[in-house]
């Protein structure tokens, strides 16, 4: 086989993953807390036809060998933690890290998950959890029944308001966690991602101390997607599809040359 057909190919496989990437990137561009991800490539092995530095005559060496590609992969999905703009929302539940962290949740298991997205609400019980899955936010603080208000100060110290009680109450403390290496945490779906051995262990604390971001009560963070940076990307990948899609064809009709006047 042409090793035209075999370079273009890992091209087009390439560039397939790419797309699905970018799409994914779009398809959460409203997603709170979503971030953005994207797809890293490398150049495949080289097949060295002469040596850089090897011998050419007696006196002399090559400056520069003759290797050829065998052409591209996708090795890798990495996450962006850039900060996500905020939006308003007065709703007492919601709210937002402005900075470094996570906020940490109890999964059915027991094991902790991590997110950014801080759209929250109560259960029966008065817990607050997350909306989607009734996933408890750590360390578990219970709103009472006949709280009349709801304040989470910017070091993400709880307090309440009850009826017939003119002074506030606090209830308890936002847990937060953080990692050496964020990107390398694994999205697991609904807007949570889990320790790896490459995020290293989390670093536990609460709102404004030691590096961590301040609480924004009545605001969330919107995912980080810029759309129109995306869309130029997704046209990127197009054009390079389309031309290793050329390269193909054109190879093809190349061997049919020869098929026909050899």
């Amino acid at each position: 086989m042409h090793p035209g057909l075999w370079i273009s190919k890992t091209g087009l496989e390439s560039q397939q993953t790419g797309v699905s990437v970018i799409s994914n990137n779009i398809s959460n561009a409203s997603t709170v807390g979503y971030k953005k991800g994207r797809a890293v490539f490398e150049d495949l092995l080289y097949q060295t036809i002469n040596q850089p530095g090897g011998v050419s005559s007696q006196n002399s060496s090559l400056p520069t060998g003759l290797m050829l590609g065998t052409g591209s992969r996708v090795t890798a999905t990495q996450k962006s933690f850039t900060q996500g703009n905020l939006i308003t929302t007065n709703d007492a539940l919601d709210v937002m890290i402005d900075g470094q962290g996570f906020f940490v949740v109890s999964l059915p298991n027991g094991d902790p998950a991590y997110t950014r997205a801080g759209q929250f609400t109560k259960d029966a019980d008065g817990q607050i959890v997350m909306p989607s899955n009734g996933f408890v936010v750590m360390p578990g603080i219970a709103i009472p029944a006949d709280a009349t208000s709801i304040t989470i100060s910017r070091e993400g110290e709880v307090s309440v308001k009850l009826a017939g009680d003119p002074q506030e109450q606090v209830i308890g403390q936002f847990e937060m966690a953080d990692f050496i290496n964020p990107a390398g945490l694994q999205p697991i779906g609904n807007n949570m991602f889990v320790e790896t051995s490459a995020s290293g262990a989390p670093i536990g604390g609460v709102p404004t101390v030691d590096g961590f971001g301040s609480i924004r009560q009545g605001s969330l963070e919107t995912s980080n997607v810029n759309v129109a940076e995306e869309l130029v990307n997704l046209i990127q990948a197009q054009r390079i599809y389309e031309m290793n899609a050329k390269v193909i064809s054109s190879v093809d009709q190349m061997l049919g040359f020869v098929n026909q006047n050899v």
